[in-house]
């Protein structure tokens, strides 16, 4: 299993979009992004940091259902 990285939020979102994530807004330091999966709307908030910490990263692809080596491809 490949370890999960420590990127800047920047390089996250790009990768996210290339998923088909869509940013709906941002607040603050977070922010916030949908993606139709099926018939339900998956979304999670990834925060505005240089860099996102790991185990932040682990859990936000953890909501996104993608592996790291899926993640890694995108990036």
């Amino acid at each position: 299993m490949t370890k999960v990285p420590s990127l800047p939020y920047t390089k996250i979102i790009h990768a996210l979009q290339r998923d088909s994530w869509t940013v709906v807004r941002q607040r603050g330091s977070h922010i916030r992004l949908q993606k139709q999966h099926g018939n339900e709307v998956l979304k999670l908030t990834v925060p505005a940091h240089r860099p996102v910490k790991r185990s932040t990263l682990s859990h936000i692809l953890k909501q996104a259902r993608l592996e790291v080596e899926q993640f890694l491809e995108l990036v």
